[in-house]
């Protein structure tokens, strides 16, 4: 038995998809190509395989997914990780933010941000660097015009320089995309043991 996850957690739920993904042994070249599948990296997820359908969007979601969530240099990756936690509350996204909570706890080695996050949500106890990051995250994602110059001010109060507020923004802008694909291509499901 399985049922659709609606609470937010650190444990990543199964993603089942509503479209059938490509079977990675069917990929065309072109699929392939976009899926950048080497012999040493044949796992690739549901979610990937699903956007295969349509190559030319997959050719440059994940190289622009790699750079903003990556790249060296900017805000840290946890922080980053943060970001796209606030988005995806905001935008309910389950599925998101459970993976970027648990890749949060491991980069910074400790679970109390995101179970302080879950627990209380907007209202949450951080120290000012983390309020400041979830807070604008959240308000992005709300409704982006609604973000303003005294927000940047508070962000360079809590210690951030003109290139991690940059990271934080394009942070914040790719899960408003991601999380929406997400709800569109299928929904993050809970498998549960019968009694």
């Amino acid at each position: 038995m399985s049922r659709i996850v609606h609470k937010f957690t650190r444990k990543v739920p199964h993603w089942q998809p509503r479209v059938t993904p490509v079977k990675l042994e069917e990929a065309t070249e072109e699929q392939l190509d976009a899926l950048q599948v080497t012999p040493s990296n044949t796992k690739v997820s549901d979610y990937v395989l699903t956007l295969a359908h349509d190559v030319e969007s997959l050719k440059v979601r994940s190289p622009l997914f790699n750079a903003i969530m990556y790249d060296p240099g900017g805000m840290s990756r946890a922080e980053r990780e943060l970001g796209a936690i606030g988005a995806s509350m905001v935008n309910r996204c389950i599925y998101c933010a459970a993976v970027h909570a648990d890749r949060h706890a491991k980069l910074e080695k400790d679970t109390s941000v995101t179970e302080e996050l879950f627990a209380k949500g907007e209202k949450a106890d951080l120290n000012p660097r983390n309020r400041a990051i979830f807070d604008f995250a959240r308000k992005l994602s709300e409704s982006p015009v609604d973000a303003t110059p005294e927000d940047m001010a508070g962000l360079r109060e809590a210690g951030l320089s003109d290139e991690e507020i940059l990271d934080l923004i394009l942070s914040a802008a790719l899960f408003g995309w991601a999380n929406r694909l997400m709800h569109v291509l299928g929904d993050p499901v809970r498998h549960e043991v019968p009694a």
